[in-house]
């Protein structure tokens, strides 16, 4: 019996043999960029510098510390600060800016001008493909003194105030422009969903009576609920992540109290000062407490939803 499996399993591979062939360059990518530096956080417990060996079987020529750079950052002066300000910004982000792709797919779903509705597709997509760079450039000329927002602004409240340089606004200009960048694209996972329900199940809800307000709260939204619980699972494992680059070009003097986050923060010591093994304890850290997000949104999921990733 085993000699017969083999066989058939060897048979089921050669007829798979062009899919297996396509999809080696992935995989051989995948593990040079992904799998194979893994190995390199194990300077995380060493007192490394650039040139020296990360390992060996040679005693004294590798310095282990321990835990030593985790202590170091749990008792560093700027722990609460950077590990507050990427909490505030994530958590923020996800629950301001989640349900809006969910939303525009299901408001898009109900347009029946199919010109209209490429057209609006069309449009939010463009502002994902635009450089952050150039995001942040718009930023600082529309939100200035003699910018439009600025000039808003000023009417609103009567201050004129340079908002970028306005620690009590960072959030909401990060956070903002991050949502009008992204949205558009994001949502296109969400149509895909709402393009595979089956479409009788409109024609009876219509012929029961139903509005278009009722199908979409009892058809498409159920419908693409899968899809939705599984992105705010990966989307609770990346809590502790943040648009570095972007927070970069946005910070300055005036708000990085608010700014500093671990992902400015790792840049700073690791590349800046050179303290390559410290930022690789931080960044394993930050790695693992992602994952204990995930896999516990994926456990609260699964016990109340009935979806989850396993």
């Amino acid at each position: 019996m085993a000699g017969v499996k083999n066989r058939s399993l060897v048979k089921r591979l050669y007829a798979a043999r062009w899919s297996f062939i396509m999809l080696a360059p992935t995989l051989v990518l995948l593990f040079l960029f992904a799998y194979r530096p893994i190995y390199g956080v194990i300077i995380a417990f060493q007192d490394y510098r650039i040139g020296n060996v990360m390992f060996t079987f040679t005693p004294g020529v590798v310095k282990w510390v321990g835990l030593k750079h985790f202590q170091d950052f749990f008792n560093s002066i700027f722990f609460s600060r950077v590990f507050g300000n990427t909490l505030r910004l994530s958590v923020k982000g996800l629950a301001y800016g989640f349900w809006v792709p969910i939303l525009f797919a299901l408001l898009l779903n109900e347009v029946r001008h199919t010109l209209y509705k490429r057209l609006t597709q069309t449009f939010v997509y463009l502002p994902y493909f635009v450089s952050v760079v150039i995001v942040v450039a718009l930023l600082n000329s529309m939100t200035g003194g003699s910018g439009l927002i600025g000039m808003i602004y000023e009417s609103v409240t009567g201050k004129n105030t340079v908002l970028m340089n306005s620690a009590s606004h960072f959030d909401t200009l990060y956070i903002g422009s991050g949502i009008w960048q992204t949205f558009g694209y994001s949502a296109i996972i969400y149509i895909a969903a709402i393009s595979s329900i089956d479409p009788t199940l409109y024609e009876a809800a219509i012929v029961d009576g139903a509005n278009r307000f009722d199908r979409a709260v009892h058809i498409t939204f159920p419908g693409i609920l899968p899809t939705v619980v599984i992105l705010l699972i990966l989307s609770a494992g990346g809590l502790l992540n943040s648009n570095t680059e972007k927070i970069l070009l946005m910070q300055n003097a005036s708000t990085a109290v608010r700014a500093n986050v671990i992902g400015t923060y790792v840049y700073q010591v690791g590349i800046r000062d050179g303290k390559h093994s410290y930022t690789a304890a931080v960044g394993l850290f930050t790695n693992i407490i992602n994952f204990i997000l995930v896999f516990g949104a994926n456990m609260v999921a699964r016990r109340f939803g009935g979806h989850s990733l396993w």
